[in-house]
């Protein structure tokens, strides 16, 4: 088959909602855009788990504690099925491991901002995740089958995670003025970098054109921040908290809530490596993979010991 055709046969399958395989032809920029997209999903779950994880062993009851410790390992799960989803692609973990640790691949930005008190921990699972799954619902239906499919059980545990923050900042809503007090910082300090997640906006973002004719996304980073501030308002009315943008108000004529502009400045800085955290998350993830040299290595020998039994 020619290259035109298979390009032909790709494009159609793309058109009728035919999911596209491992072993599927593919034009060689669909596959750099997925390893792109996918590893830096990995890499934000992997980053993730650190700034959580940092109170394990401060959160305020065994409860708690139990629960923090549960999401924590469903985000190490979330970057296992997303590096496996990767590797379907040619790329091994190996690569997409050195490409975070020597900074040629990104994660999301909102992990190079510190957890100061409990309540960020709440305002992670309410606002960050519940960002991330206004953006990865519609990637249950990406046209890469492999993603697609990874996520389905990624979405029903990131929502989990966001009614778990949702219920921890609830409680902490009807507490003592100084609980409350710490709530509405952590909004204040939360509620932009949530926002900011969603990604540059259309006009600058350079691969969401290519990203939605391939259906690898099915909304654009406008759309779907838009949609994140409509259905968040009403959730921070019934926390009693004030979000912190004075040009939020409803519109009539649009049907959406309007809201202040971002400070891409901050955004763009954060991506470069500059944000109060960057340098600090690089280098846990990176002493952590050094230390754990000796487990893979031991996997391996294991791997290679009970191979040559066999044989």
């Amino acid at each position: 088959m020619s290259l035109h055709n298979e390009e032909a046969l790709f494009l159609k399958k793309i058109e009728q909602e035919i999911k596209i395989e491992a072993r599927d032809w593919m034009p060689e920029e669909y596959r750099k855009t997925l390893i792109r997209q996918i590893s830096q999903h990995a890499h934000s779950e992997i980053v993730g788990m650190l700034p959580e994880g940092a109170w394990i062993t401060r959160a305020p009851n065994l409860r708690r504690k139990l629960i923090l410790l549960a999401k924590v390992q469903d985000e190490a799960g979330h970057g296992l099925y997303l590096y496996s989803s990767a590797e379907t692609l040619g790329i091994t973990r190996d690569e997409l491991i050195h490409q975070l640790h020597t900074g040629k691949a990104k994660y999301s930005s909102i992990f190079n901002y510190p957890t100061l008190t409990w309540a960020d921990i709440g305002a992670i699972g309410w606002l960050v995740d519940g960002a991330a799954i206004m953006n990865q619902v519609m990637l249950c239906r990406t046209s890469y089958g492999p993603y697609a499919r990874a996520m389905v059980k990624i979405c029903k545990e990131e929502s989990f995670h966001q009614r778990q923050g949702y219920e921890s900042l609830l409680a902490l809503s009807k507490g003592s003025d100084q609980q409350k007090a710490m709530l509405q910082d952590a909004v204040n300090r939360w509620w932009w970098p949530s926002i900011m997640m969603f990604g540059p906006s259309d006009s600058e973002s350079t691969n969401s054109e290519k990203s939605m004719l391939w259906k690898i996304k099915r909304q654009s980073n406008d759309d779907l921040r838009q949609r994140f501030v409509d259905a968040t308002v009403d959730q921070a009315n019934i926390l009693g908290v004030t979000l912190p943008d004075p040009a939020l108000k409803w519109n009539e004529a649009r049907g959406h809530y309007d809201f202040g502009e971002i400070n891409w400045d901050e955004f763009w800085n954060v991506v470069k490596g500059n944000g109060p955290c960057n340098k600090q998350r690089l280098a846990a993830r990176v002493e952590a993979h050094e230390k754990g040299q000796w487990v893979r290595d031991a996997a391996m020998a294991y791997a290679d010991k009970k191979k040559k039994r066999a044989a």
